[in-house]
């Protein structure tokens, strides 16, 4: 998948009102998640995704791997995005959901293993996939 396409389901998914808020989103989340996963596990998901998105997974490699629950999850990713945690949580869902079409199956099943259960409702699909 190519960079503009990731940004633009976000975006869709998301239901954003600019290209730069699902952007945002994106880096958001995925700086989040680069602090809760195992490096490895960041760098398996960077591999497959477009440079400019894969490089929200790399880098200090001393604050990843921090378990932190679903609450957590959504309070730095809002503070990341600057937004409320209710809105955060609509743009998280949107970008695993784009995850999930971007990268291989096994991929995205591995790094869905390194949630707990808490976290399940991220990984719905977004009501608005109709739209996409």
């Amino acid at each position: 998948m190519e960079y503009n396409e990731f940004i633009t389901h976000v975006q869709s998914l998301a239901q954003s009102d600019s290209r730069e808020e699902a952007e945002r989103s994106t880096r958001a989340t995925l700086e989040t998640v680069k602090e809760r996963i195992p490096v490895d596990k960041a760098q398996d998901l960077a591999t497959q995704l477009p440079q400019e998105i894969g490089k929200y997974l790399q880098g200090k490699e001393e604050e990843s791997n921090k378990y932190f629950n679903l609450q957590e999850f959504i309070t730095r990713a809002s503070q990341k995005e600057n937004i409320e945690p209710t809105t955060a949580a609509i743009h998280v869902r949107a970008v695993f959901a784009v995850l999930q079409s971007a990268v291989k199956p096994e991929t995205f099943a591995a790094f869905h293993s390194n949630f707990s259960h808490d976290y399940e409702e991220l990984f719905a699909t977004p009501t608005s996939e109709a739209s996409a």
